[in-house]
């Protein structure tokens, strides 16, 4: 008689006070603390919340967006400072030294859509924002960066930043892209959209993607897809409210967790290979799976 299957994992526990859905989820090291990172929420409220994963209980809750959404965060170098996005709409710089937790500076954006920001940092003090706007040709730098953009039409676009032009274009999907993540050291990355299909692709030296493989998925929309930091697994985040797992290398499905009961809008990695999982239901699940080695 065949064995029969393994139970499927459980969280290695869950985060709750939120009071609200889900929408980001950022790690981030604590100081002198490498192996408790801190953990950012930021929830359908307009409330951003730091979690200690030693005492699993909110540190500190951060009010800057008026009510609304907030939908990307990411601290800075040193993880002093904060970067938070809303559908207010503005980004906020937040100062977290020493205890604070106040606004230093905001930009008004034009877009209250669920496109995210995206930072280049280049040192401690040298960093590049790029922020989602109405027109395409908003972006100005001395420098020569590259940024991939995924957009309503399926189509994942990589944009020259200095010389604002598009340098490749490619349609991976048939719906709306929610999400992608992209490996520097591999040249290729992953996007997930409104439809059932993930869609793996290239960038050759001439600057030019390529789809490379595509996997269909049981049920429709993937609301993040994230590459853990060793660039061995990447997670999406389901609206059937399914948190799965892949082998970055063969796309090879590994794991599918089932554990909210509402659509799982974001994923993240810890540096140490922890996952976490923000959803609908007003729950972060936090997962240890597959360590790094």
């Amino acid at each position: 008689m065949a064995a029969p299957f393994p139970p499927p994992p459980s969280p290695r526990f869950v985060l709750r006070g939120t009071q609200s859905a889900v929408n980001t989820l950022h790690f981030c090291p604590a100081p002198g603390a490498a192996e408790n990172p801190l953990l950012f929420s930021g929830s359908q409220n307009g409330l951003v919340h730091i979690w200690s994963l030693q005492t699993r209980r909110i540190v500190a809750t951060l009010n800057g967006h008026g009510g609304q959404g907030v939908t990307w965060l990411k601290t800075l170098p040193q993880g002093q400072q904060l970067l938070s996005q809303g559908r207010d709409p503005r980004l906020c710089l937040w100062d977290l030294a020493e205890g604070r937790n106040t606004v230093m500076d905001s930009v008004q954006l034009d877009s209250v859509g669920f496109c995210k920001s995206s930072i280049l940092v280049r040192g401690q003090l040298c960093w590049m924002l790029a922020v989602p706007g109405k027109g395409s040709d908003e972006t100005n730098s001395s420098l020569r960066p590259l940024l991939l953009a995924g957009y309503e039409d399926g189509s994942v676009t990589l944009w020259d930043v200095s010389e604002r032009k598009v340098c490749s274009q490619i349609t991976c999907h048939e719906e709306p892209v929610m999400g992608l993540d992209f490996d520097s050291q591999k040249a290729k990355g992953v996007s997930g959209s409104a439809g059932k299909v993930l869609a793996v692709w290239s960038l050759d030296d001439q600057q030019s993607l390529q789809v490379k493989k595509t996997h269909e998925l049981i049920n429709p929309g993937i609301a993040e897809v994230t590459l853990r930091p060793d660039h061995r697994l990447f997670a999406t985040a389901g609206w059937d409210h399914r948190i799965r797992v892949f082998h970055w290398r063969t796309i090879k499905p590994l794991a599918v967790l089932a554990f909210h009961s509402a659509p799982v809008h974001c994923v993240a990695f810890a540096a140490d290979g922890l996952l976490a999982a923000g959803s609908k239901d007003q729950r972060i699940s936090v997962w240890s799976l597959y360590p790094c080695p």
